[in-house]
């Protein structure tokens, strides 16, 4: 059977930043594999090769490259965390935000109690809603 898995691409060896402070952050957020390039390359030493990790649940595969690309993340594409409690949402959005960029404030705009979407430090896009 065919498995379609959100592929995150980093630059600038990023990724275990990233991860690290998903896991600190998210609920339901685990490293399930890493593998860091060696000293043979051909991405700088320690940097992430092939990392496959669970956010919230989400199977997300994650990648530092080593070619500088003319592109970066892109809000059109996020993660979008449902939360059960308005006190979650209101810690995930500030947390998330924290060193990003928001692009919506968290607040009621008709279609659930609280939704906010940040752009985290590391560029990954995050819906954050409470119904």
């Amino acid at each position: 059977m065919t498995k379609a898995t959100p592929f995150l691409m980093f630059q600038h060896g990023k990724a275990q930043a990233a991860l690290d402070f998903w896991v600190a952050t998210v609920p339901g957020t685990r490293i399930v594999e890493l593998q860091l390039f060696g000293p043979e390359g051909p991405g700088p030493e320690g940097t992430v090769l092939r990392g496959h990790a669970e956010i919230a649940g989400q199977s997300v595969m994650i990648h530092d490259s080593f070619i500088t690309h003319g592109f970066d993340f892109t809000p059109s594409w996020s993660f979008f965390l449902e939360c059960g409690e308005e006190a979650e949402a209101e810690r995930l959005f500030a947390a998330l935000g924290e060193g990003g960029q928001v692009l919506m404030p968290l607040d009621n705009y008709g279609w659930s109690r609280k939704f906010g979407w940040v752009s985290d430090r590391f560029g990954i896009s995050w819906q954050v809603n409470w119904q």
